[in-house]
């Protein structure tokens, strides 16, 4: 039945607007029910963004369909076509007949809080025939022949029998034929077919008992064979070996909520957030709340503009979690957001505690690369007048100048001219591995003793201080090289944040209490938190209905202005229910002091300082990273020192 709607005037905006800014000539509207295709382009627009978009829910149905191999093929970016085959459960011709019509699913029945499924809005097939043309051929198992049913645009053909292989196997065509001004929006096909390529990436980690092979004119085939439970290697498969050597395991639990995966060390870190993987019940997720979770779980560990990597799945009661948040299913709503956000911090933050001080395997690699070798000297030949056999060694190419120490970043603060050498004395111990030059840049007087030797200790024995800053220590399978100035600096650090944790901190006594106005509900949370913004040196109390009184400020923020400090926590408090903004402020202090406060570039240190600090690190969680997220040491085994010399 159709409502009439009266018109106001004609020159109303409102109703102009409603009218496309034209008043009927009868001067009325009638409600209208939209045509099937109509529907089905507007639903699209929604599903469909681009390739990618429908890629992502065809494999969706593949592996909901009981997949172990799927096969996506493209052109054109995904544009001219996307292809996608795969050896699941297969349908039937009643069944293909109802997949092309909207809100018709096999997946859920009555309720949306019991979802085990990747699809289940019944929209995907439908919204794509509307903008593209689209077929389906299929066959379950134990059928004689397969059926198949094509979509042009909206307009569905009859099923008929088609020959095929178990499976399904969808093809879609010219992709918003129908919908010309979408095509208008699309990026180049370079680009359109990178984003397919992230799509299949996040959907090889989540599933590695399935095998994906990606190919097609407009790439190079990619393939991710079966991995079986071994998640680690179909990680390494999609992020490299790299992340396999420097991944830290996560498996943590908190009352229904339980968190799995991987994380690299603080030192194994990309430019971009495109490395980190989120999964919620196994359905690959971007939401905000995880990677804001993994961001602070590295707090003071990753340098600036610099992202971590991560691997995470999160395990939770379906009816805990909302993933019809969008038609894309890519946002989820928490039922307990802060929950979540607490587990995942905890956990990465407990497993760099655990493991996180390891240096990376990178960091040994760009050392590797950073030794040149002359050009005689890359390879060794019969030839050459050696006796060794022709090998060649790959490592990187010879500088085009020759190297300066004027110009290096590596350079003494005293570029003096290092006098001739002079022949000294037989010397022992330390000194005796000493060349003189004009600061001495290896330290003296150091002697071996019991205490000093590599065995049983993770980052060796101190064997010389170079440039007096970094120290070169010898382990039991290879060396490690120090910086003192940053390890000094990660070792104060910490020793502030365990005074932050342990103890009330000091605080400034205002002379008069400085009373800030604030909404009812923002002083009603405030005070929730109190207890623990008092631990932190800020004492707060009610003043009224709605006003706080701040009667003291943390003494390590020195003069602060009081109102926008508690301002800032309340707007905090309203978002996420923490006041940790407080806390992060004081710990950025805390960073700050331990810069200024540690052990400076260009200080001799004697043997004993070099090896506690040694001890300090080994004992010390987070020792790997500085408070600006720089590595602290480099660890370089002795087959990789062997390597340079080709003894290997």
């Amino acid at each position: 039945m159709a409502f009439p709607i009266e018109t106001i005037a004609e020159d109303n905006p409102v109703a102009a607007l409603f009218s496309g800014g034209r008043i009927p000539e009868n001067g009325r509207m009638s409600v209208k029910l939209l045509p099937e295709t109509l529907i089905n382009q507007i639903a699209a627009g929604e599903v469909i963004e681009r390739p990618a978009s429908a890629t992502k829910e065809l494999i969706e149905n593949a592996i909901d369909a009981g997949a172990t191999r799927i096969e996506i093929a493209t052109a054109g970016g995904g544009k001219s076509l996307v292809r996608v085959t795969d050896n699941g459960s297969g349908m039937d011709a009643a069944d293909l007949e109802l997949a092309v019509r909207r809100h018709c699913t096999s997946k859920i029945s009555t309720t949306l809080d019991d979802i085990h499924t990747l699809g289940f809005r019944g929209e995907a097939l439908p919204s794509i025939g509307s903008v593209a043309r689209l077929t389906i051929t299929s066959r379950r198992h134990g059928d004689p022949s397969g059926f198949q049913v094509s979509v042009s645009g909206g307009a569905a053909s009859p099923v008929k029998p088609a020959p095929a292989n178990q499976g399904t196997v969808v093809e879609v065509r010219d992709l918003f034929f129908a919908t010309p001004a979408r095509l208008k929006f699309m990026k180049t096909e370079r680009a359109e077919a990178a984003a397919i390529t992230e799509i299949v990436k996040r959907m090889a980690i989540a599933f590695p008992h399935i095998r994906f092979v990606l190919s097609g004119s407009d790439r190079s085939t990619l393939e991710f064979p079966a991995t079986g439970e071994d998640h680690l290697a179909r990680m390494a498969q999609v992020l490299g070996s790299e992340f396999k050597e420097n991944a830290i395991e996560i498996d943590a639990g908190r009352e229904d909520v339980s968190l799995s995966g991987f994380v690299g060390v603080p030192t194994f870190h990309r430019g971009n957030s495109a490395h980190q993987f989120a999964f919620v019940n196994g359905r690959p997720v971007q939401d905000k709340l995880i990677l804001s979770a993994i961001r602070g779980a590295y707090a003071e560990q990753m340098p600036a503009g610099r992202y971590p990597v991560a691997v995470l799945s999160i395990d939770l009661d379906p009816a805990f979690v909302d993933v019809n948040v969008h038609p894309a299913k890519a946002d989820v709503r928490f039922r307990d957001p802060q929950l979540v956000r607490g587990l995942i911090v905890g956990a990465i933050r407990q497993a760099l505690h655990r493991e996180g001080d390891r240096a990376s395997t990178t960091g040994a690699a760009a050392m590797l690369r950073a030794f040149q070798q002359a050009p005689e000297q890359q390879g060794f030949s019969e030839t050459s007048g050696s006796s060794f056999p022709q090998r060649s060694y790959p490592l990187s190419a010879p500088p085009q100048t020759s190297w300066s120490a004027s110009s290096s970043p590596s350079r003494p603060l005293d570029m003096g001219v290092a006098p001739a050498y002079q022949p000294r004395p037989t010397q022992t111990g330390f000194d005796a591995f000493a060349m003189p030059t004009a600061r001495a840049d290896v330290i003296e007087e150091t002697a071996y003793t019991p205490e000093t030797t590599a065995a049983g200790y993770r980052l060796g024995a101190a064997r010389a201080q170079v440039h007096e800053n970094y120290i070169v220590a010898q382990t039991e399978k290879g060396l490690v090289i120090v910086d003192q100035h940053a390890a000094h600096e990660r070792l104060v650090y910490e020793s502030l944040r365990k005074a932050l944790e342990n103890d009330r901190l000091a605080s400034q006594v205002l002379l008069i209490p400085e009373i800030i106005d604030l909404p009812e509900e923002d002083c009603d949370r405030l005070m929730v938190h109190a207890t623990e913004l008092d631990r932190l040196g800020l004492a707060i109390e009610r003043f009224g209905p709605g006003a706080v009184a701040v009667r003291e400020t943390p003494a390590m923020l020195g003069e602060v202005d009081a109102g926008a400090l508690v301002r800032d926590l309340a707007d905090e408090i309203a978002e996420w229910n923490t006041a940790s903004g407080l806390r992060n402020k004081l710990e950025y202090i805390a960073a700050t002091m331990a810069c200024h406060g540690s052990v400076r570039s260009g200080r001799r240190l004697k043997p004993d300082e070099m090896n506690a600090l040694l001890r300090q690190m080994e004992a010390t969680p987070g020792s790997g990273t500085c408070n600006h997220g720089r590595p602290t040491y480099i660890e370089l085994k002795l087959s990789d020192i062997e390597r340079l010399f080709g003894r290997s």
